[in-house]
C-alpha cells in the first residue's frame, strides 16, 4: 500500500473543503485503511463520501486490493486535536490531568491553553451551611491527559 499516495489524496480532498480537518489516519492489516475527519461545523455524510471517493477513485484494486473507511469521531472519542476544542467552546467538558479530573464549560480556547468555569457549592467562610462559588481553571494542553465532551440530554 503505497501511504504517501493516500496521504496525498486525503489532504487533496480537506483541502477542498477548508472546514474538515483530519483527526486521525491509520494503514491497519489486511490493507484496511481508516479515516478519521472532524469538521468546524460538523461533517455531513456528504463529505465523507465526498472524501472517500477522492481516495478510492485514484487507487487502482487491481494493482493492490485495500478497504477503505472514512469516519467522523463518535461522541465518546476524546478530543484529539486543539481545532476541536475550538469547535466545541461554550459545551461542557470532562478533562482529565495527570493530578485530577474537571467538568466545567468550555469557555475560551487559545492555541496555549483552555479555560473551564463551573459552579460548586463549598462550606461558607463564616458561619454554618454552604454558598454557591464559581470557579475557573486554565489548563495547558501538555497537562490534559484526555478531554470529552459531556452529552446533556
Amino acid at each position: 500500500m503505497n501511504q504517501d499516495r493516500v496521504k496525498i489524496l486525503l489532504q487533496e480532498a480537506l483541502d477542498e473543503n477548508p472546514s474538515l480537518f483530519l483527526i486521525e489516519l491509520s494503514f491497519l492489516a489486511d490493507n484496511k485503511i481508516k479515516v478519521v475527519i472532524d469538521g468546524d461545523s460538523g461533517v455531513p455524510l456528504s463529505e465523507c463520501v465526498r472524501v472517500s471517493r477522492n481516495i478510492e477513485h485514484n487507487l487502482d484494486r487491481e494493482e493492490e486490493d485495500f478497504s477503505l473507511e472514512v469516519t467522523t469521531p463518535d461522541i465518546a472519542h476524546p478530543l484529539a486535536v486543539k481545532r476541536q476544542y475550538f469547535k466545541n467552546l461554550n459545551r461542557i467538558l470532562k478533562v482529565k490531568t495527570n493530578d485530577e479530573a474537571y467538568e466545567g464549560t468550555l469557555i475560551e480556547v487559545t492555541e496555549e491553553v483552555i479555560t473551564l468555569t463551573w459552579k460548586t457549592r463549598e462550606p461558607k467562610p463564616v458561619g454554618k451551611g454552604k454558598h454557591t462559588v464559581e470557579k475557573t481553571i486554565t489548563l495547558p494542553y501538555e497537562d490534559i491527559k484526555e478531554a470529552k465532551v459531556k452529552i446533556v440530554f
